[in-house]
């Protein structure tokens, strides 16, 4: 039997909980939710709106990160970010006391994990909510630190990032309250006179969180691979350490401002949440990941660095979650409809410069060719035939800088 368990409160809970009901909802049927509209339409986010973000995205450049002088720092300041496009971005940011910002982590924590689930969660959705706010601000800062297009930067970069943040926000929530906080244990029984004698206990249950989780970001995707490994840790109770690309370190120093001023603003410290940024070359990613503290570890990159985290942190215990490299492959047989298999396959090919991690690396087929809708294909018309699809795609200056990136 649940015992009644005491109602969390919050001024975030109330202006979320018809959200986290939502995304309970959406997680528990599978079923399509978006907060965040993903057009960068004036219609959707006001004719403002586009403009506002270049000038924000502006005042950064060129001089020290200030909205992050309150973490601990060593006193220097790291940046090396150079635009794709041209320009150096000039941003420079506090170096982060390891040794003191480990601390301030762990102090962090009991007011964090006391609040309870639904209440991290509600303040998780009202950061999110704000890093919305910045959505054009944070696409020109992908655009200029990864080399994406602006459409694309404004997507993968805005709201499907902020999407990824919400799924881990509903995964961490529905997870911890599968634990009720309170029940009564009875195990039916009889005394030795043989009347009903239950053995009763009552069990109370605390969500514990394991530590300080570090987040490793990577160059091409920052915000989208980054919000996923933040906001389940932040949700579950654990402070972040966050570490970017030190090529693009502006689109999770803005993220982590909008954090740390939500967390203050809700009544928790803002060392919940912290920016270590580096120099290029620097190593801070394998400083931070030695540390015993360190409980979880989300990183993004290349396979060597993976593989030496599953190892060597691993093997003191520490969770970590990568995301290498891929072999992705395909096998080719037949097709009932070959201008739209050549199309989509150019489009993956294509897509990105395929550098992603998803992109396909090896088309198999068999060597006397495949049957398809416009007749037998030899293996050497095949390739023309594809090599005549990814033509079409980047034929176009204009069209392919959209979908190069």
């Amino acid at each position: 039997m649940t015992a009644p368990a005491t109602t969390p409160t919050h001024a975030l809970l109330d202006a979320h909980a018809g959200v986290l009901d939502e995304i309970r909802q959406a997680l528990t049927t599978r079923s399509w939710y978006s907060r965040y509209p993903e057009s960068p339409s004036p219609r959707v986010y006001g004719e403002a709106a586009a403009a506002e973000g270049v000038a924000a995205y502006e005042a950064h450049l060129g001089q020290p990160y200030a909205a992050l002088s309150s973490q601990p720092t060593d006193g220097t300041f790291v940046g090396s970010e150079v635009s794709p496009y041209g320009p150096t971005l000039g941003v420079s940011y506090p170096a982060l006391d390891v040794d003191a910002a480990i601390e301030a982590a762990k102090a962090a924590i009991p007011s964090w994990r006391d609040a309870g689930p639904q209440v991290r969660a509600a303040v998780c959705v009202e950061i999110v909510d704000r890093i919305n706010k910045r959505s054009f601000e944070l696409a020109n800062a992908v655009m200029h630190t990864s080399g994406q297009p602006f459409v694309m930067s404004f997507q993968a970069g805005g709201p499907h990032a902020q999407d990824r943040a919400i799924e881990a926000v509903a995964a961490g929530l529905v997870e911890q309250e599968r634990v009720p906080a309170s029940v009564v244990w009875e195990k039916p029984g009889r005394d030795r006179e043989g009347n009903p004698a239950p053995t009763r206990m009552q069990k109370d249950y605390r969500i514990v969180p394991r530590g300080i989780a570090l987040v490793i970001g990577c160059n091409t995707f920052p915000t989208w691979n980054a919000y996923p490994g933040i906001f389940a840790s932040l949700v579950t109770g654990n402070p972040v350490v966050v570490k970017p690309h030190p090529r693009a370190v502006l689109p999770l120093a803005i993220s982590v401002e909008v954090a740390r001023e939500v967390l203050v603003e809700a009544g928790f410290d803002a060392a919940l949440v912290q920016l270590a940024a580096e120099a290029d070359g620097q190593g801070l990613a394998k400083t931070l990941a030695e540390r015993d503290d360190v409980a979880i570890i989300d990183y993004t990159g290349g396979p060597t660095f993976g593989a030496w985290l599953e190892e060597t942190a691993g093997a003191r215990g520490a969770l970590v979650y990568t995301e290498k490299a891929g072999i992705n492959s395909i096998v080719i047989d037949s097709t009932d409809n070959l201008k739209g298999m050549l199309g989509n396959l150019a489009f993956s090919l294509t897509l990105y410069s395929g550098q992603m991690c998803t992109a396909p690396q090896n088309l198999y087929l068999p060597a006397d060719g495949i049957d398809t809708d416009e007749g037998h294909l030899s293996f050497d018309d095949f390739g023309d035939k594809l090599a005549g699809a990814v033509g079409r795609l980047t034929g176009d200056d204009a069209k392919a800088v959209e979908l190069l990136g």
